[in-house]
């Protein structure tokens, strides 16, 4: 069998795109190890079919942080047998391309982001540079690409004059057929139920703007899953406005777990600003998990969430970031049931065609080329 080594900076418990990846890599008959890092606060990880490996580094975040994990990337990589290796985004990219080139084996890239356009760079130049110079150094003589929109690999053919693939963020069809009830999850049952989800909910993607609308909607409550940068300023907020009983948090789940509750939502929210070039062209996971759950939709007007929302009628669109506006749309849509049923009936239409299994093709494709 050949081996495939796939490598990410996250924990591996709630990357769902690694993941949907190793397993067609199992199909086509590939030995797969996957390679992350584990954290204070990492999830344990539940039992895979493959081969998983997460390193305990000295530093969690910041330069050193990356200095110390491609180093022991490099080293892990370049003693350990593969045929082939799978990079995820430009932070694994470096030490993947240099065992590419010094051991002769095959590499692919997968870019789920703009990633030198996000938040956390564009302020800080000399690091963004740093990131830029790695990207346009290996970036145009890479083979097999691929990244997660048309907009961003439209970019990249842009400046980079490569052809890149797109497969998007799209979950599996749920085989979950009882989820457990609200009772059960400590949900209120006399509630509409308001959701943000996510492992990124970051800076600039509306959350604290969304946290402060609530306090002008009635007979809901706010649901944010999972973890981000500003859980803990959200946190504070919620504490200041005196709203504890109408917004609740609940950590990072694993993927396995997290349509038990992602079911019970009454309005899936993904608000991102259009702030930088990595969010006007993002396409997040949870817009599909929203779909998968048949949960009616309340968007930004990004290029390629809005393609999606109107396509398939699934939801509407907010017109600015300004609180009462937000507010405003969730206390219409929530009150109007009619509209609501059409919306989630339409995510039956949308979850048939946007689907992995129909999006799992093109990696099969390519893929196999490898076997």
């Amino acid at each position: 069998m050949k081996k495939v080594i796939i490598s990410v900076t996250n924990d591996l418990a709630t990357d769902r795109r690694v993941d949907k990846h190793a397993k067609t890599f199992e199909k086509l008959g590939f030995d797969v190890r996957m390679l992350g890092r584990v954290k204070r606060d990492s999830l344990a990880l539940a039992p895979r079919s493959y081969k998983t490996n997460r390193m305990k580094l000295l530093f969690e975040k910041g330069p050193l942080f990356y200095a110390e994990y491609n180093i022991r990337l490099f080293i892990f990589l370049f003693f350990h047998k593969v045929d082939l290796l799978l990079s995820n985004d430009l932070d694994t990219l470096l030490p993947n391309y240099l065992v590419h080139k010094i051991k002769g084996v095959d590499i692919i890239y997968d870019s789920h982001e703009y990633y030198t356009e996000t938040p956390e760079l564009v302020d800080r130049k000399f690091v963004q540079n740093v990131w830029k110079k790695i990207e346009a150094y290996i970036f145009p003589k890479l083979k097999d690409v691929f990244t997660v929109n048309n907009s961003i690999a439209n970019l990249f053919k842009d400046k980079y004059g490569v052809d890149v693939k797109v497969v998007r963020n799209i979950p599996p069809t749920p085989k979950i057929i009882s989820p457990k009830t609200k009772k059960e999850l400590g949900l209120p049952e006399n509630k509409k139920i308001v959701l943000l989800q996510g492992s990124g909910i970051n800076v600039q993607r509306g959350a604290e703007e969304l946290i402060e609308a609530m306090q002008f909607v009635e007979n809901a409550v706010l649901l944010i899953i999972g973890g981000g940068d500003v859980i803990n300023v959200l946190k504070k907020m919620v504490v200041d406005l005196e709203i504890k009983e109408i917004v609740i948090f609940i950590p990072r789940i694993p993927f396995d777990k997290l349509f038990n509750y992602t079911v019970h939502a009454d309005l899936g929210v993904t608000i991102d600003k259009d702030t930088n070039i990595n969010y006007r062209f993002s396409l997040p996971n949870k817009l599909f998990d929203y779909i998968h759950a048949g949960v009616p939709v309340l968007a930004s007007r990004l290029t390629e969430i809005e393609k999606i929302v109107k396509k398939y009628n699934i939801g509407e669109l907010i017109d600015n970031h300004e609180v009462k506006h937000i507010a405003g749309k969730i206390s219409d849509l929530l009150a109007n049931e009619k509209k609501l049923l059409m919306f989630k009936e339409n995510t039956n239409f949308a979850a048939k065609e946007l689907c992995w299994e129909n999006e799992e093709q093109l990696l099969i494709d390519v893929y196999k080329t490898y076997v």
